[in-house]
């Protein structure tokens, strides 16, 4: 498992290889991950938009961004855990993430960025 804390937000991430995919004479490798975003701080705080960084071992990069997370903007109350989870697909057996959430703070009407951690993607046999 994966984690950091930026502004009393708490991100834990574990991924996990699913399968091996074919489509149009290409492989693709399909992962999933599951992140806990947890409110450590005081105050009430939502999830407004996400921007993920994927890398895979070919040296190709895409950047998802969008609103919310799986079609959700959570709102979290202190103390309060919202969980989710999602998949990518890489071309390679071996890949990471990365980004951050935009988020507001109800309180204060700050907007703030939450830094999402790298991890791993890696299709298990590949450890060998």
């Amino acid at each position: 498992m994966v984690q950091q804390i930026t502004k009393d937000i708490k991100i834990s991430i574990t991924s996990n290889f699913e399968e091996k995919r074919y489509q149009n004479t290409r492989i693709y490798y399909a992962f999933s991950y599951s992140i806990t975003i947890e409110n450590q701080g005081t105050d009430t705080v939502q999830l407004l938009s996400r921007h993920w960084n994927i890398f895979d071992s070919q040296n190709d990069i895409e950047i998802v961004e969008g609103e919310g997370v799986i079609g959700e903007k959570p709102i979290l109350n202190p103390k309060q855990l919202y969980t989710y989870t999602s998949n990518c697909y890489l071309t390679s057996p071996i890949g990471a993430m990365n980004g951050f959430y935009n988020m507001i703070n109800f309180n204060t009407s700050e907007k703030f960025k939450v830094q999402i951690p790298t991890f791993q993607l890696m299709v298990p046999s590949t450890l060998n």
